[in-house]
């Protein structure tokens, strides 16, 4: 009993595992793994790296339409100098790097281009410029790989993005800055200046729109008659169909599955019992031969039933 009251809840527990959750990591993982290809294909860049002097990366074929840049720099230098214009980004002071501290750094540079919507698409919105990276890793190892990102934040004014190859807004729509952060997280803001983001730390960043579906041409139709208006949770609804359904069919499933595991134990326990009553009847004791004529047949040490003649109920 206590196994089929838990039932509904390990369906749900289950449906949630194989449907829901893979297809919010998905997105999220994908991005990850870019990021450390990236950084990868960015170090390669330094063959007689100096400092300060930004280093354009080469991808292979299959990533054409991304852009990757590094520049090596001292903690110190980019807290007290910062850096100027570093493709997009303008780097104030006061840009510090947190524990684990490291002596040199290195920020590597991303443009997404067209594959930014590949890795950073958001539900209801459309991108109007292109996902910018900006990633700082320890500059200790140039040749390391798989390398975690550090933490860097803005302790006076902040970093300023400038976008300028926007797209123009759509009439009727307010652009928005998006800011993902290392777990793929968006955080929205506000745009200034028409193509500029502020950040305090790492990470992606573009400028977005709510999207806007285009409505449905017109279509003359007849007078319909009187009568309560539709809610429009017909989608809601069906979607609470499916989920139902599918948690009534995967409860089902395993109902199933336990009945026939509780089926072939019983199977076996019977299958074993058998087995040993069968060895039992094997090693028991064997009755003794007694001569029959030229042969030797079995023969019973007493007889239950003494035999009487048929004459002897005679009066």
């Amino acid at each position: 009993m206590g196994l089929l009251r838990s039932l509904p809840m390990l369906v749900s527990l289950i449906w949630l595992w194989f449907f829901f959750l893979p297809s919010v990591m998905a997105q999220s993982t994908s991005a990850r793994a870019l990021d450390a290809l990236l950084q990868d294909y960015a170090y390669r860049a330094f063959v007689r790296p100096r400092t300060g002097i930004p280093y354009d990366g080469i991808l292979p074929s299959n990533l054409t339409g991304i852009k990757i840049a590094a520049m090596r720099l001292r903690s110190g230098s980019l807290r007290t100098r910062g850096v100027k214009m570093y493709k997009e980004f303008h780097i104030p002071k006061g840009v510090t790097q947190q524990r684990p501290y490291v002596e040199r750094l290195v920020l590597v540079y991303q443009n997404l281009g067209n594959w930014s919507n590949t890795y950073y698409r958001l539900s209801g919105y459309t991108h109007l410029a292109p996902v910018l990276g900006l990633l700082a890793y320890s500059a200790s190892n140039l040749s390391a790989t798989n390398l975690p990102e550090l933490d860097i934040r803005a302790s006076g004014d902040p970093i300023s993005i400038i976008f300028p190859d926007m797209m123009p807004v759509p009439d009727g729509s307010v652009p928005k800055c998006v800011w993902f952060d290392l777990h793929g997280y968006p955080n929205f803001s506000n745009v200034i200046s028409g193509n500029t983001c502020l950040t305090v730390q790492q990470g992606h960043f573009s400028i977005v729109v709510e999207s806007i579906a285009p409505g449905p041409a017109p279509v003359a139709l007849p007078p319909a008659p009187a009568g309560p208006r539709p809610s429009g949770k017909g989608k809601k609804s069906n979607s609470k169909v499916w989920i139902i359904v599918g948690s009534v069919v995967g409860g089902l499933a395993l109902f199933a599955l336990l009945a026939f595991l509780v089926l072939w134990v019983q199977k076996y326990k019977h299958r074993m019992k058998m087995q040993q009553m069968q060895k039992a009847a094997d090693v028991g004791e064997a009755l003794q031969m007694t001569p029959v004529g030229d042969t030797k047949a079995p023969a019973a040490m007493v007889t239950r039933t003494q035999p009487v003649l048929e004459n002897e109920y005679v009066p």
